[in-house]
């Protein structure tokens, strides 16, 4: 497993104004409608059993029935630390209905986690999570990360840096059956976006051009992509290892490796000709 995070700091983030009766109006070209993405058929979250820093068991059974907004984070991680206010205030304003979890990765100071708690107000439960935890949820590759369950304990969103609160709470409006003002809802198919196992069902991947296949050499080719271990040390297959790490040069170069082999096939060597047997000696008869 990589230990390197990619830090996101402001990725694209989805703008949301309208107030007090939360009205949002999702900042879009004047002709398309502001959309939100949820997974179509998503998988369950995985479940943990964590300490918390008050000394109390963490599981995502305890929230069964809640919005989830499972939140990765570290408190030495800048964009981690300039959404906690607007967590805090999402928790505060949905807390009958809403469950944040904070899940720290990369920090074990506890004693420092705990002041930092304070410091912040932060009001809903934070746990130290250790590795298994971060693999069953892909690795996590960039701090912050937050997935989005439905109340009925599945995945239906991941977002991976820092993003507008505003779009978070549209999110779970639309998953509390709350109005949404003029934003339409539309869903996806978990192509490895929310969990690598899903990398099976991709017809794309990031950087991987495979344009110049035919149908079944392309079919051929993603099938090798899901069979072949990437060699950089992230354990996953080279197609895991596009989506997980978009920047690592040993699995582009081996997914091109494949595609060249599948557009231009080598030639068969001819089987060398056997040589003719030799006539007999008429002297010999």
């Amino acid at each position: 497993m990589k230990a390197t995070l990619r830090l996101c700091s402001l990725l694209p983030c989805l703008l949301i104004s309208g107030f007090p009766f939360f009205s949002p109006v999702l900042a879009a070209p004047q002709d398309q409608q502001p959309t939100i993405r949820f997974v179509r058929n998503p998988d369950p979250a995985p479940d943990f059993k964590l300490a918390g820093l008050d000394g109390k068991p963490l599981t995502l059974a305890d929230s069964h029935g809640k919005v989830v907004l499972l939140n990765f984070w570290a408190t030495w991680c800048g964009p981690c630390r300039a959404e906690i206010p607007d967590l805090v205030a999402l928790q505060h304003k949905y807390r009958d209905r809403l469950q944040i979890l904070g899940l720290v990765v990369d920090d074990d100071d506890q004693e420092a986690i705990k002041s930092f708690v304070a410091d912040f107000g932060i009001n809903y439960p934070v746990a130290i999570a250790g590795d298994d935890v971060r693999l069953q949820y892909g690795g996590i590759a960039a701090l912050p990360t937050s997935f989005v369950l439905d109340a009925e304990g599945r995945v239906v969103q991941k977002h991976e840096g820092l993003r507008d609160p505003l779009l978070y709470e549209t999110e779970i409006r639309s998953l509390l059956g709350l109005p949404i003002g003029n934003v339409r809802v539309e869903t996806f198919e978990d192509t490895g976006q929310i969990f690598l196992k899903n990398a099976v069902r991709a017809s794309e991947l990031p950087g991987v051009d495979l344009s110049k296949l035919a149908p079944e050499q392309k079919t051929a080719a993603l099938h090798k992509f899901n069979a072949e271990t990437c060699t950089c040390g992230c354990q996953y297959t080279l197609a895991q290892c596009r989506i997980y790490d978009r920047d690592c040069q040993i699995s582009k170069a081996a997914t091109s490796k494949i595609i060249a082999a599948l557009a231009h096939p080598a030639e068969p060597k001819p089987t060398p000709a056997k040589p003719a047997a030799a006539a007999p000696d008429p002297k010999e008869r």
